[in-house]
């Protein structure tokens, strides 16, 4: 059958974006303030209270949100920021961007999250921070890390995590500051964006300052001033990485649909759970106790000793069933630049290394029927 003949394709993922979105852009348009203004204001606000966090500084995306993060803790040439071995290749490339060294560290295949076990020996006199990612939504083991790292920054990349938690609070509240996506892959979206939370005000300052060029004055209070002649002055160097009142009028509306978008995830992925349990060739997510996941994604892992196909295969079978997949991410070690760059071997990240060649993804997102998730089961238990 080739997927042309497939009457339906049931999408890896889809944002739900419904009428109070559209209606949202419209006022904003109308209003005239359609660049950083009021609504950036409240969505950083609410975004803020939600995670558990004193501030909130929205951006143009988490990899923009994570630069602003590393350059706000005066990464610079030469300096180590120590990174998971599996990841999207951002969380490594917003470190070369401040010339600094990534220092990869192996996952734990059982979280897909950095192995706090590892750290210790990755950590030298020249590492600056740890950028601990929350993949797929699950938090990193944030007090674990702790104990290893000392006084060491910890930033947490939470681009899959808006809304997670782990026992010592929510993501975005854990470690000196975090960044989220809002990338039309998570659990809301504003087409591009992303966010920083942080509970250091002197941080908050600064990334604030850096994000819009440098000015020492928002446009949003220049504009509100009684004195026109102003200009902000530019005492740092910065970037153009603010996000729009367009972009925030959407998140606002998809912010107070989280926790249903959750609870509607977490109901199917214990559906997944139950109903794919027996499936030998399929090793389901583990959730550690206490830790409340948004299910961004729901990954797996193929055991190729257990099935007389590929994982590839697998994925293309599906495929033509009408089941989107995806590989859960990269090891980014095995990326053209980084191998290139640092002669990396194939298996000095094994279970990175793993992740990359037999994670699989199958749908779970907030546009998907009951008839499709019992039509993806059907299908996996005949495979």
């Amino acid at each position: 059958m080739s997927t042309s003949s497939i009457k339906k394709m049931i999408q890896i993922s889809e944002p739900v974006i419904g009428e109070q979105e559209c209606l949202a852009v419209q006022e904003t348009l109308k209003s005239g303030w359609t660049t950083q203004g009021p609504k950036v204001r409240e969505f950083e606000r609410n975004f803020a209270n939600i995670h558990q966090s004193k501030s909130a500084i929205a951006s143009t995306s988490c990899t923009t949100a994570l630069h602003l993060i590393l350059k706000a803790l005066n990464i610079k040439e030469g300096d180590e920021v120590i990174v998971p071995a599996f990841t999207w290749v951002s969380t490594a490339n917003v470190v070369e961007h401040c010339l600094a060294v990534p220092i990869f560290v192996d996952i734990d295949i059982n979280t897909f999250n950095i192995d706090p076990k590892q750290l210790k020996e990755k950590i030298s006199s020249k590492t600056k921070a740890i950028i601990a990612v929350h993949l797929f939504g699950l938090c990193a083991d944030i007090k674990a890390i702790k104990k290893i790292a000392n006084n060491i920054p910890i930033i947490e990349d939470a681009a899959c995590a808006a809304g997670s938690f782990s026992p010592e609070g929510m993501a975005g509240s854990l470690g000196i500051a975090g960044a989220f996506s809002f990338h039309p892959r998570k659990i809301i979206s504003t087409g591009e964006g992303g966010i920083i939370t942080t509970n250091k005000q002197e941080l908050a300052d600064k990334i604030d300052v850096l994000r819009n060029h440098g000015a020492s004055l928002s446009e949003e209070k220049r504009h509100h001033s009684s004195q026109p002649f102003i200009l902000p002055d530019f005492n740092v160097c910065g970037f153009n990485y603010r996000m729009t009142d367009i972009q925030a009028s959407v998140g606002i509306i998809q912010l107070e649909k989280l926790k249903e978008f959750i609870d509607f995830r977490q109901y199917w992925a214990a559906f997944y759970q139950e109903q794919l349990s027996d499936i030998k060739w399929l090793k389901l997510p583990e959730i550690p106790k206490g830790y409340g996941m948004n299910w961004q994604s729901f990954v797996c892992v193929f055991n190729k000793s257990k099935h007389f196909r590929t994982r590839n295969e697998i994925m293309l079978q599906l495929q033509e069933k009408g089941i989107s997949t995806r590989p859960g991410t990269h090891a980014v070690h095995l990326l053209g630049y980084y191998q290139s760059k640092y002669q990396f071997k194939d298996n000095d990240f094994p279970a990175a290394n793993l992740a990359d060649q037999q994670t699989l993804a199958i749908p779970l997102h907030n546009k998907m029927t009951e008839e499709d998730f019992k039509y993806i089961v059907d299908i996996i238990k005949g495979l």
